[in-house]
Parts: C-alpha cells; structure tokens; sequence
C-alpha cells in the first residue's frame, strides 16, 4: 500500500487524527504540544496521534496529502481543518468548539 493510501485509511477511520512531530505524551515540537492542548481545552478525548518523526514516508506524503507544508496537521471526520495557528484561531474565536460539539 502506498503512503497516500495508508494516510487516506487512518484519516478516514479515526473521527480525530492528528499528525504530529512525537506523541499526545511527549509531543516533540512546541506547535505539536499546542495542538494537543487545543484539542484538549475542547474536550477532545480520543484523538489519534502519528508520529511522523517515525515514518518519513508519512511526514513527506502528508505534506502532500492535504497540499499544506507544515506539521501538526489535524483532521476531523475526513476533513483537513489546519495546523496549529488555524487551531489556536478557530479555538480563540469558539468555531473548533462548535465543530467537536457537531461531531
């Protein structure tokens, strides 16, 4: 199975992925530990973390996969919502609230 496809199969069988530099644990970078506390703020508990740190193929394709240069990258239900500024804009202004209380 190629990259796209592996990415495509986690992203559309998880409700909340996000694709991360380390773990929800021990997050790796300092916009991957922002994300994680977003998520958290909004009550968000099963979320689905990959490390791209351990899998080139992923850190590459998924740059790929939603056309967006950056990492963390969060999905929910299928859709590619942003990295952690949009994250962190969305929480500020109640719109990533809503879209978890939607979901």
């Amino acid at each position: 199975m190629d990259t796209q496809e592996r990415i495509k199969q986690i992203v559309a069988s998880n409700p909340v992925v996000l694709f991360m530099k380390g773990t929800a644990q021990f997050p790796m970078c300092g916009f991957s530990g922002r994300a994680i506390q977003v998520l958290k703020a909004c009550g968000v508990d099963q979320i689905t973390t990959v490390n791209v740190l351990e899998d080139d193929g992923i850190r590459q394709g998924i740059k790929e996969f939603s056309n967006w240069p950056t990492i963390p990258q969060l999905y929910v239900n299928g859709e590619f919502i942003g990295g952690s500024d949009i994250m962190m804009e969305m929480y500020q202004s109640g719109e990533l609230q809503q879209l978890f209380a939607a979901a």
